[in-house]
């Protein structure tokens, strides 16, 4: 469907869709802007650590044979997904270049894809509109799944009966519903997760690492609420009022705002992020230090944890005439739990 979507609409479009070179050099869209350059890092940091959160993306990780089958898969989609990109995005330039856009009246660039559209034959509008909801309901079931196993696995240890878990998929789409009815922008949504995101995942990455096996769950949320807060007093600073900081909390302004509140908040979030998880860390060593010293016990608070079996591994599985086959994920089980504090 994905690819029937992009071969139609680039033959529409390049038949349909007429340039006027003059608005070319006057649309200033080929030259460097402020914003152009601030996205080059404020978008990579929000999708990388914001897809941590992507239970789909977990899902089709662990559903991989081996290394190399999610190797092979990452890569094609990565590609895929690149052209796709580029050729949607492409949408909002050519929009502008042939009059379509900000049209009369003006309207918002975040419908610059379907102004264009609106140039072609209604046949056309037709088919494309159905394939886009399509793959926009797609993309909501994986999440809305995903949304529902986690919750299944996290609260409830998947003891919850098959009905109950299809009733909190068909409930679950209601506060969605309402969120995407009553939010004025869903680009502020999406900002908003991204902003918790950067903040958190930085600290989480360092506890994944075997060698810093001494990093704890107390340092992780420390170092995601403490990411937050620095993001608030950042806005303060910067607007020079304790309001306006709270507001950069939710990116009220977006990213069109044309100055560096933006940027600076995905700056402030992960680096506010490791300086407040590595001072919870020092705080907790000074703790069981003291502690320790006080009851005049071991103080353990960089002892290796012992040795357990992984939850997952990638071992040769003999086959019937005694030789190894290729690697196969085999699940295991695991008794060592993490320490928060």
């Amino acid at each position: 469907m994905v690819v029937g979507l992009i071969i139609l609409a680039v033959i529409t479009v390049g038949v349909e869709t007429k340039i006027d070179p003059s608005l070319i050099a006057s649309s200033g869209l080929l030259e460097p802007s402020l914003l152009g350059w601030q996205l080059i890092y404020i978008l990579p940091v929000a999708i990388v650590t914001n897809d941590f959160f992507i239970s789909g993306f977990w899902m089709r990780t662990f559903a991989s044979r081996t290394d190399k089958d999610l190797l092979i898969g990452t890569s094609i989609a990565t590609v895929a997904i690149t052209i796709i990109l580029g050729l949607v995005g492409a949408t909002g330039l050519l929009a502008f270049w042939t009059g379509a856009y900000p049209g009369d009246p003006p309207q918002s660039g975040s419908i610059a894809f379907f102004l264009l559209l609106g140039q072609l034959p209604p046949w056309v509008v037709g088919i494309v509109l159905v394939m886009t909801v399509s793959l926009s309901t797609a993309a909501f079931d994986s999440l809305q799944s995903g949304m529902v196993s986690t919750g299944s696995n996290d609260l409830f240890r998947n003891k919850l009966g098959f009905w109950w878990i299809r009733a909190a998929v068909v409930t679950i789409i209601i506060p969605v519903v309402i969120v995407a009815l009553k939010s004025p922008s869903v680009l502020q949504i999406y900002l908003i997760s991204d902003l918790v995101s950067a903040s958190s995942i930085p600290v989480l990455l360092i506890g994944l690492n075997e060698r810093c096996y001494w990093w704890r769950g107390f340092e992780v949320v420390a170092g995601g609420l403490g990411g937050l807060m620095t993001v608030f007093i950042f806005g303060t600073i910067y607007y020079g009022s304790a309001q306006e900081g709270a507001y950069l909390l939710l990116l009220e302004n977006g990213l069109y705002s044309n100055d560096w509140s933006a940027f600076g908040a995905f700056v402030a979030a992960p680096i506010g992020g490791l300086l407040w998880g590595f001072g919870a860390f020092a705080f907790r060593v000074a703790f069981q230090w003291t502690m320790a010293k006080i009851q005049g016990r071991h103080f353990d608070a960089f002892d290796h944890p012992p040795p357990s079996s992984p939850s997952f591994s990638t071992g040769g599985v003999p086959d019937e005439v005694g030789s190894e086959n290729e690697p196969v994920a085999v699940q295991g089980t695991s008794l060592i739990k993490g320490k928060f504090f």
